[in-house]
């Protein structure tokens, strides 16, 4: 995730006369700056016994196992409840955003010239370079996230989260436990649902999956075991496994592990992929971005739009870019922006994740901040700085809390949310995971 803080590059065209469909002008769906009231309604914590049930309950049937990190909880008490006519403004912007997304990145696999502009490791750029030379490997059941703040004009996204993105289990499972306390709710969706149908339609009837992750991870661990739990009940075999156990042959994804050994039949790729380059030779990586048949959910290839340089290479492209350019900040190379002298610029780490390394001045300590400027001024290709913009904080119970809603889409329909909150203008480690849940009334709860 990114902090909500980096700004608006100017007013947006007003809103159509037309309905908003999601085959619309992404440029015609942007709400102007005098509309863009609230799209949040108030609501109270749960009382802290009904809280401790939900918290326990989030535990064993949500899979989320991370509860409390360090002395914070990760879990909010309260909702995000949005307004039923903000959900509908989010769900055609999100895939535009997907739409321009996929072409961009097809794109961008055969323009090897482009890809050290986007900051990705030397490793990384020779495995793009054999996708560009033999064809990338298959892509199956594209899942992206979307990240959107709320802004004084309008909706903005701090990032997309093309390569892994997380969260799936508290999407799913968190407004099942929170909307039967707050009558008139229901779930954005069930990204859970949507995704397995997805994974089923790509691998055949009866299929071999391989979880492949981080291992050492519980927090990434969780949400495969969410999924891979209803793939299970509808007829798949899975396996969790490093990509250290995963080997090609003739273009088939193989498992090579102590506990079974045989072809896959598809590959849910759980293990970021600017990492993959530090792995053992012998094993597997390189069929992630490259030459494999076996599908891959997200191929590795997904790196070229999850850097936060993309945006520095969108005028080389072919691939018209309206809903990004209206939606992300003004990015730019940090040699290029007055970042030193002019607060209203971020910086950012081309692939930083979970918010980690963002200098946001008056919010990162001073500590932190000098740090990340040493940083990006040593290497600046591997950072960007992109204009700030101030996100409009909902009221919980008399205090400001700022959230971000993460918004997935796969294979470029929305599927539903992710809510985070946190006290301050930044999403980062420490924010809490929310509950998602729209509304049609205007009452508070």
């Amino acid at each position: 995730m990114s902090p909500t803080a980096t700004a608006d590059t100017g007013a947006l065209p007003g809103a159509p006369a037309e309905p908003r469909t999601a085959d619309a002008d992404p440029a015609a769906l942007f709400l102007p700056p005098d509309q863009a009231a609230s799209p949040w309604c108030q609501v109270a914590s749960l009382p802290p016994a009904d809280f401790a049930r939900m918290r326990r309950r989030a535990i064993f049937e949500c899979f989320k196992w991370d509860p409390q990190v360090h002395d914070g909880g990760t879990l909010s008490a309260a909702p995000l409840v949005l307004r039923r006519s903000a959900w509908d403004e989010l769900v055609p912007l999100a895939e535009a955003l997907a739409r321009e997304l996929a072409a961009a990145e097809a794109e961008l696999v055969g323009r090897p010239d482009l890809h050290r502009r986007l900051g990705l490791p030397g490793g990384v750029r020779a495995a793009l370079r054999e996708a560009a030379r033999s064809g990338p490997t298959t892509g199956a059941a594209r899942l992206v996230r979307f990240d959107f703040h709320h802004t004084e004009q309008g909706w903005r996204i701090s990032e997309a989260n093309s390569d892994v993105p997380g969260g799936l289990n508290e999407a799913s499972g968190l407004p099942v436990l929170f909307a039967p306390h707050h009558p008139g709710t229901a779930a954005v969706g069930d990204p859970v649902a949507r995704y397995v149908e997805a994974l089923l339609a790509a691998a055949g009837p009866s299929p071999t999956i391989a979880f492949v992750h981080a291992t050492a991870y519980s927090d990434d661990q969780q949400m495969l075991a969410c999924v891979a739990q209803s793939l299970r009940a509808a007829g798949a075999t899975t396996h969790f496994a490093s990509p250290a156990h995963l080997r090609w042959r003739d273009g088939r994804a193989w498992l090579v592990a102590d506990w079974w050994e045989g072809p896959l039949d598809l590959v849910v790729r759980f293990f970021p992929g600017e990492w993959l380059p530090g792995l053992p030779r012998g094993c597997g990586w390189r069929g992630l971005f490259a030459g494999g048949r076996t599908p891959v959910t997200n191929p590795a290839t997904a790196l070229l739009t999850q850097s936060k340089r993309f945006p520095l290479v969108w005028d080389a492209l072919r691939t018209e870019l309206p809903a990004w350019r209206a939606l992300l900040p003004e990015t730019r190379d940090p040699r290029d922006a007055p970042w030193r002298r002019d607060e209203s610029w971020v910086l950012k780490p081309a692939l930083g994740r979970v918010g980690d390394g963002i200098g946001l001045t008056g919010v990162v300590p001073p500590r932190e901040l000098r740090r990340i400027r040493r940083a990006a001024t040593w290497h600046p290709r591997e950072w960007v700085a992109q204009r700030r913009f101030a996100s409009q904080p909902l009221l919980h119970e008399g205090l400001p809390r700022h959230a971000c809603l993460g918004v997935y889409t796969i294979d470029g329909r929305v599927a539903g949310a992710y809510g985070r909150v946190a006290t301050r203008p930044l999403i980062d480690g420490d924010a809490q995971d929310a509950a998602v849940l729209v509304t049609d009334s205007v009452l508070r709860w």
